[in-house]
């Protein structure tokens, strides 16, 4: 057996490598470089925490993510890694501690933030020490107009320049070809051996629907198909998500907010709650979730339309890291694309960046007006071909099409006819009012319940006129200006006013009242090994509580299911579990094999 092989059964539990973990790890421990993109989930970290234990030294990580270090310390000294941490929530002792213990050869992994590596003491201590490896986790950071971007990251292609024979490998989940290249020069790394596994999380469910009442449709979601699971709910702005975490607090839904406007101690509070409670929803700005190794979050809603197609998967990416079935959800409107056209409009940068960001956002309304499979769409803008899933609201429930050229050219000839003939602009509610034929105050004052286009778009209702902007939004035929969403024509106007070009529309597919079987891990599992799980889980609360870490690094949901299905007895069984590493199994074994006992004679009773 190799050493790679037998450090992943006897420290982490597992007896086979998956996909393209063997050949990575395998370069790392010869001395090569690496650049790993793998969905999250996918098993990135063993891609470098493997070669860190085999290799002679201490593997060093950079890590953006200060507030999660103890927790990966915590998971690797739960399996009998010597792991440690350097950031600035240390003080003055314990950091000597650490690095006493690093010069003296005693850790096998050591984490640290970008920034530390500016300070001149942090690389004079590593040039005391026998490092390893480096390992730049989330690379994409390094990615200037990217959706995390982190300015310390440009600074990373010191590690090359001041140790050049240390292997380095950068890992992210989330990067385009373009991205990709961006990574591998801005961190030298244009000569590493570069491993792209399939984007595809084949467990995740991707559904997005109109936004109608979105608050209650996302109760709808958690009451149906996850009560009482893990979930994080995505919010554009810190008042949404305020007003959405109260909202599912007063509605029974155990949940908590995060953004960047809390006190960083509640943010640190709420954070920790999240990781170590079972059946906590998050809600949260994107300042939340990069690192999160919450392997049981069951779904992952956004309540508003994400900026980036980039974004959207690394969000959704959150969700089933286990393996088990999970619910990305979105919700999303008419309202989403305006208000980010009129954000794009006011950003700063120079026209490239505004340009950059329009294309982001396209890409992002053309998967949620898609009539194909959404997980087509989505791996197809990262380079990936593939079959339709069988898995997506597409493809579950086939939206219709329809031929919307006549609405369309009576909502854009309303728009000519009122900017030319009288040189004013209106957003959307305006101009389906006149369409409805609606006389509101406003549309009489202005005289506009007398334009030829009063009253000629009957046939559909307001929130079908709403989708028909939407699309036409989406497709590039109405452009949004100024701070009140005003719509305006563009260039590809004229050529459907005049009938060269037909305009097809998507046809929202019918209300139904369930999308989809519950994905909770409990409903997943065969009714004879629900009580076993249940009490499983019991113990492993408890088990983290008086430890002090999240429930997961105790064990995962997938190891307690596998052993309330298969119900060892006996230490040898026990040990075959996937999960179940040589420290957990004399750590927890006798405890285990109790309660399996226990349940057999209750059961049998």
């Amino acid at each position: 057996m190799s050493p790679a092989l037998s450090i992943l059964e006897k420290t982490f539990g597992y007896s086979s490598f998956r996909g393209q973990q063997a050949e990575i790890i395998q370069t790392m421990i010869d001395g090569g470089d690496a650049l790993v993109l793998m969905p999250t989930g996918g098993g990135k970290s063993l891609c470098y925490q493997i070669p860190a234990l085999v290799r002679e030294g201490t593997g060093v990580v950079i890590s953006p993510l200060i507030a999660l270090m103890q927790d990966q310390v915590d998971a690797l000294s739960a399996v009998g890694a010597r792991a440690a941490f350097l950031n600035s929530t240390q003080g003055a002792e314990e950091r000597q501690r650490v690095e006493a213990a690093f010069v003296a050869g005693e850790l096998d992994l050591l984490y640290l933030a970008p920034e530390r590596l500016r300070v001149a003491s942090t690389a004079d201590l590593l040039d005391r020490g026998t490092i390893a490896l480096f390992a730049i986790d989330e690379a994409h950071c390094v990615s200037q107009w990217g959706h995390d971007f982190r300015p310390d990251y440009l600074q990373l292609s010191v590690l090359h320049e001041r140790w050049p024979t240390v292997p380095r490998i950068a890992l992210t989940a989330t990067a385009t070809a373009a991205t990709r290249r961006e990574i591998a020069q801005r961190l030298q790394l244009t000569d590493a051996k570069q491993f792209v596994s399939s984007f595809d999380r084949p467990n995740i469910q991707y559904r997005i629907e109109a936004k109608q009442q979105p608050l209650q449709q996302l109760l709808t979601l958690i009451r149906t198909e996850h009560p009482g699971d893990a979930g994080i709910v995505y919010c554009l702005s810190r008042a949404s998500v305020e007003k959405a975490a109260e909202f599912l607090v007063e509605n029974g839904i155990p949940a908590l907010p995060y953004h960047a406007g809390l006190d960083s101690r509640v943010r640190a509070a709420n954070q920790n709650r999240f990781l170590r409670e079972d059946g906590m929803v998050m809600v949260a700005t994107i300042a939340f979730g990069m690192g999160i190794d919450k392997p049981d979050v069951r779904f992952v809603a956004h309540l508003d339309l994400p900026k980036s197609v980039e974004g959207y998967y690394q969000e959704t990416g959150r969700a089933g890291r286990d393996g088990l079935p999970a619910t990305a959800w979105l919700a999303y409107g008419l309202q989403d694309v305006v208000q980010q056209r009129r954000m794009i409009d006011q950003s700063e940068g120079d026209l490239a960046h505004r340009r950059n960001l329009t294309a982001h956002l396209d890409a992002m309304l053309a998967l949620c007006e898609t009539i194909e499979c959404r997980r087509m769409q989505l791996l197809a803008y990262f380079g990936q071909v593939s079959e339709p899933c069988g898995n997506c609201d597409t493809c579950l429930f086939p939206p219709e099409t329809w031929d919307g050229t006549v609405p369309a050219q009576k909502l854009l000839s309303t728009i000519v006819r009122l900017q030319r003939e009288r040189g004013q602009r209106f957003g959307a509610g305006h101009l389906i009012d006149i369409l409805l034929g609606k006389a509101t105050p406003r549309v009489t004052q202005h005289g506009h319940d007398a334009i030829s286009t009063w009253g000629i778009g009957q046939d559909l209702s307001d929130q079908e006129w709403r989708g028909v902007v939407r699309q036409l939004l989406a497709q590039g035929l109405l452009a949004v200006e100024g701070e009140y969403g005003i719509l305006v024509i563009t260039d590809s106007t004229a050529s459907v006013l005049s009938g060269q070009r037909k305009v097809m529309l998507r046809r929202e597919a019918p209300k139904r009242s369930k999308a989809a079987k519950k994905a909770t891990s409990a409903g997943l599992l065969p009714e004879h090994a629900l009580p076993l799980f249940e009490a499983l889980r019991a113990w492993r609360a408890e088990v983290s509580r008086d430890q002090g870490v999240p429930a997961y690094i105790v064990f995962g949901d997938a190891t307690l299911r596998g052993i309330a299905v298969t119900r060892p007895a006996s230490t040898a069984e026990l040990g075959t579990i996937s999960g179940v590493g040589e420290k957990k199994l004399e750590q927890y074994g006798d405890a285990l094999l109790a309660l399996v006992a226990g349940s057999a004679m209750v059961s049998g009773g």
